[in-house]
C-alpha cells in the first residue's frame, strides 16, 4: 500500500469540492500547527472536527466567551460544554481532549473509528459507569 501525504492545497481543493474527510484533515493539520484562525475559518465552513478541536481548546482554557462563539457558529457541543461550566459541573475528560496534551494514538485519533461514528464504545463506557456507581 502506498502512503500518500496530501499537501494542504490538495486537501483544500478536495474540501472545496465537498469532501468532508479532507475538511477534517485540514482541521487536524491546523490543530497540529496551533493555527486557531484557520480552525475558526473551517468551523465557519461547517467543519464539525474544527468545532470539536476549538471546543477542546476553549474548555482546557476555561474560555467561556470562545465557547459561546463556537456554539453560535453551529457546533452544539460547545454550547453543552458552556452550560456545563456555567453550572459548575466537572469536566468529562473522555468526551473532549485538550489538543497536544495527549498522545495521538487512542480512541479520539483520526481514523480510529471514533471519527466515523463508532458510538458503541461510548455506550459501553456509559453502562460500565452506571453499573459501578450503584
Amino acid at each position: 500500500m502506498t502512503n500518500i501525504n496530501a499537501d494542504r492545497d490538495t486537501l483544500r481543493a478536495l474540501a472545496d469540492e465537498g469532501n468532508e474527510r479532507a475538511l477534517d484533515r485540514l482541521a487536524d493539520l491546523a490543530d497540529q500547527r496551533g493555527d486557531t484562525d484557520e480552525l475558526s475559518e473551517l468551523l465557519d465552513e461547517g467543519c464539525a472536527r474544527a468545532g470539536q478541536l476549538l471546543t477542546a481548546r476553549a474548555v482546557a482554557k476555561g474560555d467561556l466567551l470562545e465557547l459561546q462563539r463556537i456554539s453560535d457558529a453551529g457546533y452544539d457541543e460547545a454550547g453543552n460544554e458552556l452550560n456545563r461550566l456555567l453550572a459548575g459541573r466537572p469536566h468529562r475528560a473522555r468526551r473532549l481532549r485538550a489538543p497536544g496534551r495527549f498522545p495521538q494514538a487512542g480512541p479520539t485519533s483520526p481514523g480510529s473509528g471514533w471519527d466515523q461514528g463508532n458510538w458503541l464504545g461510548l455506550a459501553r463506557e456509559s453502562l460500565e459507569y452506571i453499573r459501578n456507581k450503584r
